[in-house]
């Protein structure tokens, strides 16, 4: 392949860098169109536009890949924890038996949250949302935590990144015993990075908590999946907000906003509110597949397809699994996921949607389980929040270490042309 591109704009041509990646992506570089032509490149929603050369997470939509610093998500899910999978995402290697202990002692360590921010949290209504009440939470430890990291200190770093991994599975239980009315808690410094997050959210006030293996592993394997997924609207978020030189904390609160849309992290409670409709208007689930079918009604299923994998989502084939685990370990008896079991059904055996590579996503299977689990809707996100976590904070640490410019899109303007100021009275 031509180490460059040609791109003539009127009668002057201009030679552009091509690069590719290790997996043979092809990047045209315009870093210094602007400056060589005096033009822009347009690009809504940057759909094409690479904001970032990264070695962390890389995903093929096409052929339904995705890995972890070169690891294929099915082996990370299988063989890997979640405290395994974010020092991968963070560091860049899995963790030595050592590491990983020090690490996790470390985490355990920095797990306590200063007794002011309960005020803050007090100071929220109960029928706040629990991903406005996490970001401000989030944003509210910077105040406890003033000083700026030194990205030039590992150990700066280091410190800094331990803290977050401590103090946020603290905020995500006290968000939603806040919303449930229960006493906020501690975890247990006997107990692993997730049973410890079970452990915090559902321990009644009365009496002992007691860990289910099999709910572990699925929110073990959930957390996994969730935990990168390349430049997407919150991690890109992330690393804006981060070029500024803004702290950790306050990149990740940006982050958690951005995953609040129902557009991003939104979309497994958009699932079950899909769901909860269907079983408002009689349950008929052969229904709803011929209203998603037909193009002039305005009625979308939700957790099906994506927009990045147009064949399958690898991820949604890992935690169908532990779905049908969980569901059969609780033996839990409830329309709503009775409504979901029929759609999935239909989906994989309908081949209007065979045809279109229309399968349950991770959002689909995700809402299941969280269902299933007794978490409330509005949390769903809270918990995608919980899993993305690492990557948001591999994604910060890349974009510091290797020292990027603060981001400052263009624009085309299209607004009025110069005009001369009207007088009030002459209006």
């Amino acid at each position: 392949m031509a180490n460059t591109a040609s791109l003539k704009i009127d009668d002057k041509s201009y030679e552009l860098p091509i690069i590719t990646g290790v997996e043979d992506e092809v990047a045209l570089d315009i870093s210094k169109l602007r400056g060589m032509s005096g033009a822009i490149t347009l690009d809504p929603g940057y759909k094409n536009t690479g904001s970032c050369s990264s070695a962390i997470t890389f995903l093929d939509g096409e052929k339904g890949i995705l890995r972890y610093r070169g690891y294929a998500i099915e082996e990370l899910a299988e063989k890997a924890d979640f405290l395994e999978v974010a020092f991968l995402l963070i560091f860049g290697e899995l963790p030595t038996k050592e590491q990983y202990q020090k690490f996790h002692a470390d985490i355990k360590k920095q797990s306590i949250v200063d007794e002011d921010v309960k005020k803050i949290l007090d100071a929220f209504p109960k029928s706040a949302h629990p991903m406005g009440v996490l970001s401000s939470l989030t944003s509210a430890l910077t105040s406890f935590n003033p000083s700026s990291v030194n990205v030039n200190s590992e150990e700066d770093m280091y410190r800094a990144i331990v803290k977050i991994l401590g103090k946020f599975p603290v905020l995500v239980a006290w968000t939603l015993r806040k919303k449930q009315g229960l006493p906020l808690d501690y975890g247990d410094d006997d107990l692993g990075y997730v049973q410890n997050i079970l452990k915090m959210m559902f321990k009644s006030p009365s009496g002992e908590y007691k860990q289910n293996k099999i709910l572990i592993e699925a929110l073990d394997k959930l957390l996994i999946l969730h935990a990168d997924h390349e430049q997407n609207c919150s991690t890109s978020t992330v690393r804006i907000v981060g070029s500024s030189h803004a702290g950790l904390f306050a990149s990740i609160s940006a982050g958690i906003s951005a995953l609040w849309g129902p557009l991003h992290g939104g979309a497994n409670q958009a699932v079950l509110e899909m769901l909860e409709a269907i079983k408002a208007d009689g349950g008929d689930t052969k229904k709803y597949m011929a209203k998603a079918k037909d193009k002039d009604d305005p009625f979308r299923l939700m957790g099906f397809g994506h927009r990045v994998y147009k064949n399958f989502d690898p991820r949604a084939k890992i935690i169908k699994k532990a779905a049908d685990e969980v569901l059969g370990d609780l033996g839990v008896e409830d329309p709503i996921l009775d409504i979901a079991k029929g759609l999935e059904k239909e989906a994989l055996e309908d081949q209007y949607f065979v045809d279109r590579k229309l399968y349950p996503n991770v959002d689909f299977y995700s809402g299941i389980i969280y269902r299933a689990m007794d978490i409330p809707t509005e949390m769903f996100t809270v918990m995608f929040a919980l899993g993305r976590l690492p990557g948001w904070i591999a994604q910060w640490r890349e974009m510091r270490l290797n020292k990027e410019p603060i981001g400052r899109p263009r624009q085309l303007y299209v607004g009025s042309p110069s005009r001369s100021f009207v007088p009030m009275e002459n209006r």
